[in-house]
């Protein structure tokens, strides 16, 4: 992957399945998109599932998917990975309820 790309901005919508609620999740993705400089939103899903819509270079998202992993309790089984339009107004990260 050549410099450009690493540093370009782009929007991802993850739906994470596993051991994923319950367990401080959404709270650790808040913090790790906060320490890494990514926007975007996570919510809880009525599935069990935990949906996030994130945005940064393709290392600030990693880093933060890495930071969950990292979460004591967290299991990630299995995400589902779409790439969306990136919203160049979004500022900051947040939880989001339904």
């Amino acid at each position: 992957m050549d410099l450009f790309r690493k540093k370009q901005k782009v929007r991802k919508y993850i739906r994470f399945y596993g051991w994923v609620q319950a367990v401080g999740f959404r709270y650790r993705a808040m913090q790790a998109a906060e320490h890494y400089g990514a926007t975007g939103w996570v919510r809880n899903e009525y599935d069990d599932s935990v949906s996030m819509e994130i945005q940064g270079t393709e290392s600030q998202i990693d880093d933060v998917i890495a930071a969950i992993e990292r979460g004591t309790y967290i299991r990630i089984d299995r995400m589902e990975v779409k790439t969306l339009t990136v919203d160049p107004d979004e500022r900051g990260f947040r939880v989001r309820y339904h």
